[in-house]
């Protein structure tokens, strides 16, 4: 017992308390009931109290009287000195007493092991935050997109290579670049017979209708929720052109079927050739398919899309913005709520890299932000008049109007 409590340097641990089990015991030094080892000796806890004190005192104890005092229960308050003398007596150690620093640095070691052991819990806050972006996703993102209606018609005439024999080959079996080279190709064949008859991408009226469809239902999104509403004009502007595409694509990631390799958009599907069609290039389409495939294959819940979505959106890095500090601070806590989220819901040997892998698909989708904005561009340079006001808005380097 000796050896161990020579070892034992925690003033307030309580390895060493005497359970209920045992046998009462006396304090070595005024004879109370000794609630443990304190200090290498068996104590009350007000003699632990006691001894402690003295050790960290600045003046010495002096006894009134010959230095013989008998300590008691009942009178070890009249003479500290024989008192202490008592403590060193029964083997209390001078050397076991914390400092006030490193009883301050137990303290905080306690309570993070005890915050480690802890189930992990989402606060009230971050419940109330999930709920408000669920409840704005919901009102406006309609997956089966029913409320996507008078649009212009999708043109597939020209059909792309990639689209012959497909009763003979899965299109999901092919990667990314064979899809689109195959289409491309086919493309430039066209080319010259579709700029006489004044439509050189055939797909793009309804790809337009569909973009703009799609940025109208992020702006509702975004006025949904308090701290977005909160913001000036000027910042609310920025982060929306910053975070539309992004936005948009982590919605399309919502009704992608991997396996197909096909967007189940309700009453209409789309495939890549789709894009193709309305003009986009390889440089944008083959990363842009390889993400979809990437984050779909993450199984994500929408719970975890929906924070996907405002992370993009209060990202306080865009162009413009002027609320820096704000803007990161809700970012920041929007980043902790998905993570607490995946440690609290999610199971499984993938648990552990979920959250890494979702922000490096959100890093993902920023790097293709600004190609698809010089794309969109370049195809209203071809092809003016059928991209729409709120499009060009969005990708314009120049700073938006008010009519959100």
């Amino acid at each position: 017992m000796h050896v161990a409590l020579t070892g034992h340097n925690e003033d307030e641990d309580e390895d060493g308390r005497v359970t209920d089990d045992e046998e009462p015991r006396a304090c070595g030094v005024c004879g109370d009931l000794a609630k443990g080892y304190h200090f290498n000796a068996l104590t009350c806890e007000g003699c632990k109290g006691f001894f402690r004190r003295a050790i960290k005192r600045s003046t010495q104890l002096h006894c009134m009287f010959l230095n013989k005092c008998k300590i008691t229960k009942n009178n070890r308050r009249s003479c500290q000195a024989c008192r202490f003398r008592k403590c060193q007596a029964i083997g209390m150690r001078q050397e076991m007493v914390m400092s006030e620093k490193e009883v301050l640095e137990r303290r905080i070691r306690i309570q993070t092991r005890k915050r480690l052991d802890a189930p992990i819990q989402l606060s009230s806050q971050q419940e109330e935050t999930i709920q408000e972006l669920l409840c704005g996703h919901r009102n406006s993102f309609d997956s089966a997109f029913y409320r996507f209606s008078d649009f212009r018609p999708i043109d597939r005439n020209v059909l792309p290579a990639s689209e012959y024999n497909q009763s003979e080959r899965d299109l999901s079996s092919l990667s990314p670049s064979s899809i689109l080279s195959g289409s491309f190709k086919q493309q430039e064949n066209q080319q010259d017979g579709e700029v006489r008859k004044g439509s050189v991408f055939t797909a793009l009226p309804h790809v337009a209708d569909l973009t703009t469809y799609m940025i109208q239902n992020i702006i509702s999104f975004s006025k949904s929720l308090q701290d977005f509403r909160s913001l000036s004009m000027e910042d609310q502007i920025a982060l929306l052109k910053g975070a539309t595409f992004e936005m948009m694509q982590t919605r399309f990631n919502m009704v992608f079927n991997a396996k197909t390799g096909i967007w189940e958009c309700g009453h209409i599907t789309y495939c890549i050739d789709d894009a193709v069609r309305a003009g986009f290039q390889p440089l944008l389409l083959e990363p842009l398919l390889k993400f979809h495939h990437t984050l779909r294959k993450l199984g994500l819940q929408e719970e975890e899309y929906v924070l996907m979505q405002a992370m993009s959106l209060f990202s306080p890095d865009r162009p413009g913005v002027q609320q820096h500090s704000v803007i990161d601070k809700l970012h920041e806590n929007l980043a902790l709520t998905l993570k607490t989220w995946i440690d609290c819901k999610r199971t499984g040997p993938e648990k552990r890299l979920l959250y890494p892998k979702v922000m490096a698909c959100l890093t993902e989708m920023r790097t293709m932000a600004e190609e698809y904005s010089k794309q969109v561009l370049q195809i209203q340079d071809v092809q003016p008049d059928v991209i729409s006001p709120l499009i060009m808005e969005m990708v314009s380097k120049s700073p938006c109007n008010d009519d959100f």
